[in-house]
């Protein structure tokens, strides 16, 4: 192991320069044996486009090999190529230390702790951690419950993991094409009010795309905006906007794991890939504290209930039974500026409009988000029989008591 290797109560024996010293050496060793086993596996989920990130593991796992001269040349190559990576300059730092005495930690400058060193190692160990824990094959996020064909992509993030996971929906089946490491706000998440510098947890959409000419240099190159508040944080009272996934200023590789106002920060690079995959409006964006894996088995009971509460709102507005319609609203509906009641009105004309006719949903995507209450986020598209076109739809709906409700509806 070279000098990395630093003996502890005569007990510990390996301590990797890519983590914190609350962790034991020797669980630090094993966790790597684990993570990068076989690096050229663990490092086939990495892009092109996050060379960076994977140039960087790689260093890592010379280092718990003990190949420290080949991690520093490896170091040496990395910085060169990303001048501004303040995390590679330190560990090369680190391993250039190494020569001449043992290293006991990331950026091991004695006698010296500041928050700069303290968010590098930060984000080293979330790096690492993102390496040894990967989401089990064939898994997605449990949010996920069905996308249609036009859902190309979906992204979640993992807050507790400082990581963005990108999917690529193929005929209903998702598959994981690309993670990213991310930074959130600098108070962290569960957003509720304007300016708090949280990042908001919940079930979003990509608005639009901003040109990257219209934008300060502090947000990278590009921005995706997301529609928060969505219509449950209207619901809660939360407030704030201009939230959005977007890059890094250009004297900046990442930023720490806790460093926006609220956004979702990326490299440019992985940024940039985003901005080439991922579609505006049809690309919902899971936020989550920490991310549930699943694997594709039958419906649970309760989304079995939930189907059949939809099926059945399409079937009393089939039928123009209005008064067995608005039963399905909660009385604390809205839709943009209309209560239940200018609602109704507008429902009303667009039951005896169809005059009955068989309403089919199509392109249905359901998301589901559990937090204190149980809510569904369903789009479609709403075409009654014989109609040559009809209207995409996207409505939330919450669990009261044992029933579903619909507390929003509105055209996409």
């Amino acid at each position: 192991m070279g000098r990395l290797l630093y003996r502890f109560d005569a007990l510990l024996s390996i301590l990797l320069i890519g983590v914190l010293l609350c962790f034991s050496s020797i669980s630090i060793a094993k966790d790597l044996q684990q993570g990068i086993s076989n690096t050229a596996a663990n490092l086939s989920h990495i892009r092109h486009d996050s060379q960076a990130e994977a140039q960087l593991i790689y260093i890592y796992s010379l280092i718990g090999a003990g190949k420290t001269r080949q991690a520093l040349v490896a170091a040496e190559r990395l910085v060169k190529t990303y001048p501004n990576f303040q995390l590679a300059h330190l560990v090369h730092g680190d391993l250039l230390s190494s020569q001449i005495r043992p290293v006991q930690k990331l950026g091991d400058i004695p006698n010296t702790s500041t928050p700069e060193l303290n968010d590098l190692r930060e984000e080293s160990l979330q790096r690492i951690k993102a390496l040894k824990e990967r989401p089990p094959a064939e898994s997605f996020p449990s949010q996920f419950l069905t996308l249609s064909k036009r859902n190309k992509h979906a992204i979640a993030v993992d807050t507790s993991r400082s990581r963005l996971y990108l999917f690529k929906n193929d005929n209903s089946q998702m598959r994981l094409i690309a993670d990213f490491y991310i930074s959130v706000g600098k108070l962290g998440v569960e957003k509720s009010l304007e300016g708090d510098q949280r990042t908001p947890l919940g079930v979003y959409f990509i608005t639009s795309s901003l040109n990257p000419k219209s934008l300060k240099d502090l947000y990278g190159t590009g921005a995706l905006p997301i529609n928060y508040p969505n219509p449950l944080d209207t619901r809660r009272g939360k407030t704030g906007s201009g939230i959005w996934l977007h890059g890094t200023p250009s004297n900046q590789f990442s930023r720490a794991p806790k460093a926006s106002d609220g956004c979702v920060v990326l490299a440019n690079p992985d940024l940039n890939y985003l901005l080439r995959e991922v579609s505006i409006r049809t690309t919902p964006v899971v936020i989550s504290e920490k991310l549930e894996w699943v694997q594709k088995t039958g419906q649970k009971p309760e989304e079995v209930q939930f189907v059949e509460s939809l099926q059945n709102w399409r079937l009393a507005k089939s039928s123009a039974d209005f008064d067995k319609l608005m039963g399905f609203y909660s009385k604390d509906f809205s839709s943009y500026d209309k209560n239940l009641v200018q609602w109704a009105s507008i429902l009303g004309e667009e039951v005896a409009k169809n005059k009955g006719r068989r309403i089919s949903l199509s392109e249905l995507s359901m998301i589901r988000w559990v937090d204190k209450a149980d809510t569904m986020v369903v789009t479609f598209d709403e075409l009654a029989e014989k109609a040559k076109s009809g209207k995409t739809k996207r409505q939330y709906w919450t669990r009261e008591g044992k029933s579903w409700k619909i507390f929003f509806e509105g055209v996409i």
